[in-house]
Order: structure tokens, then sequence, then C-alpha cells
């Protein structure tokens, strides 16, 4: 894995789990919590992100197998979902996909227990992010890609968790509106890595556009 495809997957990666634009979110789902127990919940929603992430970065080549899915399905595929989840977020609108809709917000658990549910899964480690794992996980060829895989994996997860770990802090510092660039830029970043997967993808299975 090259550097520029080691770049490429801390943007795709740190876009779609962006630690400051689901700030909020956090905030909202720990309403009531102490700080001390905000950061509880910070620990263990980091540490499910990392066994839900490991698991899918190991074994989903392997799953897609099983369904007759080539990589180049699921780059196109997942290139959509990941498009999506961009312009939602250029449009300042939430991903169903990943945050849920209302209906399953209503259903939400007690503040206390929603480390893995919503919080890891699926806001954090959603169809965007599974996406992204599985795709970039098919370029390790060597021990020396695989440990780049797994430091940028784990450079993004600890941004996530040190941000989740001073939310309370930090929520009285950011303003609305650098969460509204950053939600923006990321969403920018995000459509224009999804356009090259897609594209990836569908010159591969359309040899003809190529």
């Amino acid at each position: 894995m090259d550097m520029t495809l080691a770049v490429g997957f801390f943007g795709a990666l740190f876009a779609i789990m962006n630690p400051i634009t689901n700030l909020p979110v956090f905030l909202s789902v720990t309403d009531g919590l102490t700080p001390a127990d905000q950061r509880k919940v910070a620990a263990k929603t980091a540490t499910y992100c990392l066994i839900l992430g490991g698991a899918f970065a190991a074994i989903g080549n392997q799953t897609l197998g099983l369904f007759g899915i080539s990589v180049d399905d699921l780059r196109v595929a997942g290139g959509l979902v990941v498009l999506m989840i961009g312009l939602n977020m250029l449009n300042g609108n939430e991903s169903t996909s990943h945050h849920g809709t209302k209906g399953e917000k209503q259903a939400y658990p007690e503040p206390a227990t929603v480390a893995f549910y919503p919080l890891a899964f699926p806001i954090l480690v959603g169809p965007g992010t599974i996406t992204t794992l599985i795709l970039y996980a098919h370029h390790i060829a060597k021990p020396m890609d695989a440990i780049i895989y797994a430091g940028v994996f784990l450079v993004v997860l600890f941004l996530l968790f040190i941000t989740f770990w001073n939310a309370s802090a930090l929520a009285k510092r950011l303003s609305d509106n650098a969460r509204v660039i950053m939600s923006r830029f990321m969403g920018m970043i995000l459509s224009a890595i999804a356009i090259g997967m897609i594209a990836d993808g569908l010159k591969v299975l359309l040899p003809g556009l190529a």
C-alpha cells in the first residue's frame, strides 16, 4: 500500500467516522450522563469500533466470496453508498444508513448503554465505513501494507476516542459554524473518494468505459 492509498484510506475513514461532525450525535445520545460516564461510553465506543472494524477488515473479502460478490461489484455499490453519505453531508442532512431513521432514533437505548448501538454500529461503523475497510484491505499485499492499514485505522480511532473523551469540554468551545464547515468540507472529500471508487469498479466491470 503506497502513501497515496494510505492517505486516501485515512481521508475516507476520517470523513465517514468524522469525530467532529459526530460529536453532536455523541452528546445527544449521552445526554443526561455526567462527564465521567460520558468518558466510559467513549472508551467502550472506541473499543467496539476497533473490534467491528477489525472483523470486517479481516473477513470482509471472504464474506463477499460467499455471496459471489467481487471487489469491483462492491466498489460500485459501496461507492454509491459513500457518495450518498457525502452528498448528505454537503447538504447538511444526516444519512439514515448511518444515523438511523426517526423511528430507529426513538428506539435508541438508555444513554449509558449506547456505546455499541447506535454509536459503534451503525453510526460509526456503518455501510460506508465497512465498504471503505473492505476495499482498502484488498490492497494489502505484504506485511508492511498490513501495518500501514492498521496504523491508519488506529489513528482514526484514536482521534475519535480523544474527541469523545473530551466531548463536554469541546461542546462548549466548538461553534456550530465550525461543525458546519467541517461537515461540508468532509462531504466534498468523501464525494470525490466515492466517485473514484465507482469509476475504478466500472472500468473493470465495463471495460469499454476504460
